[in-house]
């Protein structure tokens, strides 16, 4: 797994956006696990499945059609045919995602899928445990963090450029119980490796994270 660089952290710390630029620089494929999270929770809904009925999440997750597609700098999240790119960042599918995660047979579905790809060459992988349990043997392991008003300001900002009319006070209620959510769950919780590279990234910018982890990958 010395091809594979993990990056890992909470929501609002640019991990997203820092693991894309990451990708290009290097020009490396790019995958972002907390959508493939994103896309089970959607199916879930949309075939009206509760989290309680393990049959049925089970057959959805083996027979889960996700498809990343490249679109100029961005990526696209496809279920089906579907483009379901907007949909999942959509405020209940992204507290579902985390409720999703937290079950082991779809953490078990999405580990086997990510370790294939992983397997296939070259990879920035993000999410919330790849160093930790889907890449543990990964060479080059990163947490992205930041000061949880600094996350609450880059989702809050995030949201209100796609239109979306939400408040301050609701963004940071959201935040923490997603960080509780994924901190606090008994499989896989959200925590750095213990070989990770921890940086806080509040008092920069994206460009100057990405060249702190390109110097620290190149010091090898």
């Amino acid at each position: 797994m010395n091809h594979v660089i993990t990056i890992d952290g909470p929501t609002g710390s640019g991990k997203s956006t820092v693991s894309r630029l990451l990708a290009k620089r290097l020009q490396s494929p790019y995958l972002d696990t907390g959508a493939m999270y994103r896309v089970v929770a959607l199916a879930l809904k949309q075939a009206g499945i509760g989290l309680h009925d393990k049959a049925a999440i089970s057959k959805i997750c083996n027979e889960l059609d996700i498809r990343f597609v490249p679109e100029g700098d961005a990526t696209g999240v496809y279920l089906g045919r579907d483009d379901v790119t907007e949909t999942i960042r959509e405020p209940d599918i992204d507290l579902l995602a985390s409720d999703v995660s937290a079950l082991e047979g779809v953490r078990s579905a999405m580990t086997r899928i990510q370790r294939k790809i992983g397997s296939q060459g070259p990879l920035v992988a993000e999410g919330r445990d790849m160093g930790t349990v889907v890449f543990p043997e990964a060479q080059y392991k990163f947490y992205i963090d930041a000061s949880l008003e600094t996350r609450i300001d880059r989702r809050f900002q995030e949201r209100q450029q796609r239109g979306e009319s939400i408040s301050r006070e609701k963004i940071r209620e959201d935040l923490i119980k997603r960080d509780h959510q994924d901190m606090h769950r008994s499989i896989a919780p959200l925590k750095p490796a213990k070989d990770a590279t921890i940086i806080d990234t509040t008092e920069l910018s994206l460009d100057q994270v990405v060249e702190k982890i390109l110097r620290e990958i190149e010091k090898d």
